[in-house]
């Protein structure tokens, strides 16, 4: 199993006081890794020189082939979520990827037994562990993704017991926070170069792969003994702690993301489902959170961006389907 290579790959903006931690975590796995890179998109608050004091400052037996290991890019505007991890995945060509945030803390064998559970079924290309709350460990924060047949997501078991989530098995996706990814699944179901899709900016673009994997055969997996610990801002701050333009993103990236991948024979059993939901939100928001509204004309300015991608995405369905059979 160990002849397997695996990269970490972390995105940070203004994560200075988690990615030390983090890094500690990291370096400290039970599974060989080959590569750590960390793109930080801008940060203002340090970050960078934390990571470039962390890889000199640390006591590391070899501080030499630290740096080989940790690979720092700078990016000189932050770029979002999806096009810096798009952006660390075309830098490495391991076997395995695990997307993870600054704010999560590994246990030791984190790593191992997601690559041993991955390694012992070929179709599944996704994996996680049991996420945690960081501030109370006795919470789930995420054991993978579930989605409804209204296209909501939702992390399974958030804000739960722990002890409710004991049994590994099948999950629709996995939470970006601390995702592994086969280099197999990442090169069948890319779109234009694209793991995750730019234009999401960051929220849901996790939602938005595991939607378009499962459409191509693969399977998300959940491993209750591999253990994470997410701090999870959205969460503990709640809507009001989040900037406008996040929510603005947060909210329209579910329509771009049912307008790529919903297939067209379910597309009105959907609509009739969805219904009850759509004209409660969007009631809410009219009084509540009319500016939301403004997060249409980035739909519809990506609107011919999203036509290709909906008849790449389409397109890969039908090809798979008909090898099926």
């Amino acid at each position: 199993m160990n002849n397997k290579k695996v990269s970490v790959h972390i995105v940070t903006y203004n994560s200075g006081e988690d990615i030390l931690e983090c890094l500690d975590a990291v370096l400290a796995q039970d599974y060989p890794l080959e590569q750590i890179v960390v793109i930080d998109n801008a940060s203002g608050d340090g970050t960078a020189e934390r990571v470039k004091n962390y890889i000199i400052q640390s006591g590391h037996s070899d501080p030499v082939k630290l740096l080989e290991r940790i690979q720092l890019i700078q990016n000189s505007v932050n770029t979002g979520f999806a096009p810096a991890h798009n952006q660390a995945i075309s830098l490495t060509n391991t076997d395995y990827v695990l997307v993870l945030n600054p704010d999560l803390t590994l246990a030791p064998d984190y790593v191992s037994r997601l690559i041993e559970d991955m390694e012992a079924n070929p179709q599944i290309g996704s994996a996680t562990g049991k996420l945690l709350l960081k501030a109370d460990p006795g919470l789930v924060d995420s054991t993978g993704l579930r989605m409804n047949r209204a296209r909501r997501a939702f992390d399974r078991g958030a804000g739960e017991a722990a002890a409710n989530w004991q049994e590994s098995g099948p999950v629709f996706g996995v939470s970006g926070a601390a995702a592994m990814y086969s280099r197999r699944m990442i090169d069948d179901i890319i779109i234009d170069g694209e793991f995750f899709d730019a234009d999401f900016f960051a929220y849901k673009e996790d939602v938005d792969v595991a939607w378009r994997a499962q459409l191509l055969g693969w399977q998300g997996y959940y491993d209750t003994e591999a253990l994470g610990y997410h701090e999870r801002g959205w969460k503990t701050s709640g809507r009001s702690g989040k900037s406008m333009f996040i929510r603005r993103i947060s909210y329209i990236n579910r329509y771009k993301m049912m307008y790529k991948n919903e297939h067209s024979r379910t597309l009105l059993a959907t609509l009739l489902v969805s219904m009850p939901y759509e004209i409660a939100a969007h009631g809410y928001m009219l009084l509540k959170e009319p500016g939301l509204f403004k997060a249409w004309k980035s739909f519809f300015s990506q609107l011919p961006a999203l036509k290709e991608k909906r008849k790449a995405v389409q397109s890969k369905v039908k090809d798979r389907e008909r090898s099926r059979y």
